[in-house]
């Protein structure tokens, strides 16, 4: 991977929050490549292609992808096994 400056996955806390009624920062995902398990926070988001790409602080490998258009957003975790959303106890999912 060249040397290019990278934000971290705080940036993405605005961009996620349009799609989830959550936030996403302290969400827990595990990369599909090296099997490190950490924060959205804790990715290195590069902002230098369209949209936003979030790679593994291990490994580098690809874990998210989010590209917002006016009327849509594409999100694509294909680079990561799981996301572990925190959900806030006192408001219970709708049965």
């Amino acid at each position: 991977m060249t040397d290019m400056s990278y934000l971290d996955g705080n940036m993405l806390d605005g961009p996620l929050r349009e799609l989830f009624a959550v936030d996403l920062s302290p969400a827990t995902g595990r990369c599909e490549s090296c099997g490190r398990v950490g924060p959205v926070a804790g990715l290195h988001v590069f902002s230098h292609a369209p949209g936003l790409v979030g790679r593994c602080p291990s490994c580098e490998q690809v874990m998210l992808r989010l590209v917002r258009a006016p009327d849509r957003a594409w999100l694509d975790l294909r680079g990561s096994t799981f996301l572990q959303v925190p959900m806030p106890l006192d408001e219970p999912y709708a049965r």
